[in-house]
């Protein structure tokens, strides 16, 4: 098969088209054919040497495909109501730059009723991330508000779609102006460019002083600081990202004055089971959203797939708005 490895670790120049041997799927796994995958910013800092792959997985990056099902555990595709030919897009621990692909028959989905594949490669990484941070671990409930630092990006477009879509209000943080149109075309209840403005006084001011619900980070550093200050009383902000530095200094007696909770996780090397029960819920609570176009893909760029480089210097620049695809 053909795929794009890192040859070394540094720019965007060090992905290359090269051949590998064609996977294999085990026991409760399945071989997709893969027509498209997305990048993401963890693809970006493998690239680099910072972000190495969990123990078992593929060196070749990629997080999320879609295609058509080529072969598989028997017994857990029927169990999954899957089957060879079916297509499909999956959230993966790595490999996904590549003709075929190795995912657990338990983190693929089907592709949304009258979705394209480059659509539907689009939605793993992002959804399932979202989903497990937003809904599972900070609990954001109809008639809250969350606050979603780095709107514009995947996971900050997924973000708003899907609040929205189950009745909360929604504030972002973006880097331009335009950046913050597209965000309110989406759904977004607020948009704050950090720039030019100070988000803790925009999200006081929006809030009545009260603050939000939830928030989502990206950025972490010295925003943990500034995040307190824009939870309401039993608020939850989840850090997803370090973007802005691991070390962070706050005032620790807000958080116990207000019973705030600061958390956070990554997804990429958390069990299957795991992610299985995510899939399970997004399945049930989101994929109805998608089928009816209540919610949908936010694709900045499709590109070839052998131009992995170029989506990577793109992802850097920070100019997008949505998701970057690549298609075979």
């Amino acid at each position: 098969m053909k795929a794009i490895a890192i040859s070394h670790p540094g720019g965007p120049e060090v992905l290359q088209l090269v051949e590998r041997p064609d996977p294999v799927a085990g026991a409760g796994e399945c071989l997709i054919r893969v027509h498209a995958y997305g990048i993401n910013r963890p693809d970006v800092l493998q690239r680099k040497g910072a972000y190495p792959p969990p123990a078992g997985a593929s060196d070749l990056p990629g997080l999320e495909v879609a295609g058509e099902i080529v072969s598989g555990d028997a017994a857990a595709l029927a169990e999954a109501g899957l089957k060879v030919g079916d297509a499909v897009c999956a959230l993966v621990a790595g490999g996904g730059y590549a003709e075929l692909c190795v995912a657990p028959v338990v983190q693929c989905l089907p592709v949304p009723a009258g979705w394209r594949m480059d659509e539907a490669a689009s939605l793993p990484e992002t959804f399932f991330t979202v989903w497990s941070n937003v809904f599972e671990r900070a609990r954001l409930q109809p008639g809250e508000s969350l606050l979603v630092h780095g709107g514009s990006s995947g996971i900050g477009v997924t973000a708003i779609q899907i609040a929205k879509a189950l009745g909360s209000t929604v504030l972002v943080t973006v880097g331009s102006a335009d950046k913050a149109k597209a965000c309110l075309a989406l759904g977004a209840d607020v948009a704050i460019t950090y720039r030019e403005q100070d988000f803790v006084a925009e999200v006081k001011a929006a809030t009545g002083d009260r603050g939000v619900d939830v928030i989502l980070d990206m950025v972490a550093g010295d925003y943990v600081a500034r995040n307190i200050q824009c939870l309401a009383d039993d608020g939850r902000a989840v850090i997803i990202a370090v973007q802005g530095g691991v070390k962070a200094e706050f005032d620790a007696g807000q958080v116990l004055r207000r019973r705030l909770t600061i958390t956070g996780s990554t997804l990429r090397a958390r069990p299957v089971a795991f992610k299985a029960g995510i899939a399970r819920a997004l399945r049930e609570r989101v994929w109805p959203l998608l089928e009816r176009r209540v919610i949908g893909p936010i694709i900045y760029r499709q590109l070839p797939a052998a131009d992995a480089a170029a989506a990577h210097a793109l992802m850097e620049s920070g100019e997008h708005v949505g998701k970057i695809v690549l298609t075979w």
